[in-house]
């Protein structure tokens, strides 16, 4: 019996070890320093990206074209954070949206913002019908909404500007500026290069930036020159598959970046590209 009650005693201190050890890696894992961290995922062929704010808000604007963005999620959030604050589908083509299937089923969300077009894929109608069944708040996206992330930073939706149901998903697609103090991010979703130069006309230097989301995976039919001046980033993301079917990024847009002299960094040759900021200077994760 003295033997049974010692081997218990260590059971119970070590399960009050453990359950220490865990309190202070979670306190630690909390403890983001005053950081905002956007990550442009590398879920092949598609978009998507996490954004986690000084205060912990979480939003991943796009999922990708498949379950790859939750993988991508394990790395970047705590294994037992299983909560996303608000998911964003710039538009509904399955590059954008089919992996956030797997992520309405993983995590709990609490909010999902939607452009207003409509996607032609039988995926985008199960979206849709899980979003409903989960409870998921839906917020239709319009300029001038400004979604408070928390010490500071905020996620500002600059297009749509009307109703865009009418309109093919690229036209229709959100674009964004993520905002932290001194420092912003343009995002830009498979925006066209003419609701580029709407938006040049609207916002002019607004769309000064450190970090510029190139639209459409580096097609031709976006990042143009009027767009560039403009944003004048410090660095281009371009979000792409290696070797994908459409040859993506186009060395039309290739070559504009370089006349403007800006870097390029490439997820399909970097894989996941992660950025940090305190507000006041962008920092590149190696």
């Amino acid at each position: 019996m003295q033997k049974i009650r010692a081997q218990l005693h260590w059971w119970i201190f070590g399960i009050f070890a453990a359950a220490t050890l865990f309190i202070w890696y979670s306190v630690a894992a909390e403890d983001r320093g005053g950081l905002l961290t956007v990550a442009f995922m590398d879920v092949g062929q598609g978009d998507a990206i996490y954004i986690e704010s000084p205060t912990g808000t979480q939003v991943v604007v796009d999922g990708g074209p498949d379950r790859s963005v939750v993988l991508e999620l394990g790395k970047m959030m705590p294994f037992y954070d299983r909560t996303i604050d608000v998911l964003v589908v710039t538009n509904p083509d399955k590059d954008h949206f089919a992996g956030f299937l797997d992520v309405l089923r993983s995590y709990k969300v609490s909010a999902v913002i939607e452009p207003g077009t409509t996607g032609a894929a039988a995926e985008y109608r199960a979206l849709e019908q899980l979003i409903e069944e989960k409870k998921v708040q839906k917020i239709l996206a319009r300029r001038g909404q400004v979604v408070q992330l928390g010490g500071g930073a905020f996620l500002e939706i600059l297009f749509p500007d009307r109703d865009v149901s009418g309109l093919n998903p690229n036209e229709g697609s959100i674009v964004t500026k993520l905002v932290y103090g001194a420092t912003s991010f343009l995002l830009t979703g498979d925006t066209t290069s003419a609701v580029e130069g709407y938006l040049t006309h609207l916002d002019g230097a607004h769309l000064d930036v450190d970090v510029l989301k190139t639209g459409h995976h580096g097609s031709y039919t976006s990042t143009s020159d009027a767009l560039l001046g403009f944003a004048s980033p410090a660095f281009a993301v371009i979000s792409a598959g290696m070797d994908n079917r459409y040859g993506h990024p186009h060395k039309e847009v290739l070559d504009r970046l370089d006349r403007f002299e800006v870097p390029v960094l490439g997820t399909y040759d970097r894989g996941t590209i992660i950025f940090t900021s305190d507000g006041e200077t962008i920092r590149l994760k190696k």
